[in-house]
């Protein structure tokens, strides 16, 4: 297999770069359809693969003491159409029938991904080298709104601290 050097990565990949590392989290979850508002925790562990092609990032989310969240996300970057993607796998089941997919404006990372329940919509905006913030937005299918879904605030940590992801 040919692995891409870092070095040899298109600008675009190489931005992807900014997600790799073990984060710590604190969210407000708005109440949806699936869950009741609230606050949790939560903790992601991402990794460059593929020499850096993709970034593989596992999240695990805790309300009460108890895992009640998990997705495991594939970002990559598509270079015909110029867009960053995100295949995300996770814990409610529904398989993707297509990527999220988006632009950076800025130190912000735009992404929405549409199925038959509606579209999603993730912000995600880079502070400094060891902050983050995500904004999850939902608008279900014949809407014409946005509800929020969960905002937080990710600080790096060490990937010793986080157990088994």
């Amino acid at each position: 297999m040919n692995a891409a050097s870092f070095s040899s990565l298109s600008a675009d990949h190489q931005r992807l770069q900014v997600l790799v590392g073990a984060w710590r989290g604190e969210e407000e979850v708005a109440a949806t359809q699936w869950t009741d508002a609230g606050t949790a925790t939560s903790e992601v562990l991402a990794e460059a693969q593929f020499g850096g092609l993709f970034v593989v990032q596992r999240y695990r989310q805790r309300r009460d003491g108890t895992i009640s969240f998990g997705s495991h996300n594939v970002f990559g970057f598509d270079q015909p159409n110029r867009l960053v993607t995100m295949h995300q796998f996770d814990s409610m089941g529904f398989v993707p029938a297509s990527p999220a997919m988006g632009r950076w404006n800025g130190s912000e990372l735009n992404l929405e991904r549409s199925s038959p329940r509606g579209t999603a919509r993730v912000t995600y905006v880079f502070d400094d080298a060891d902050t983050y913030r995500m904004r999850l937005h939902f608008k279900p299918a014949g809407s014409d709104g946005w509800q929020d879904m969960v905002s937080s605030v990710y600080r790096r940590v060490s990937p010793s601290s986080i157990n088994s992801l």
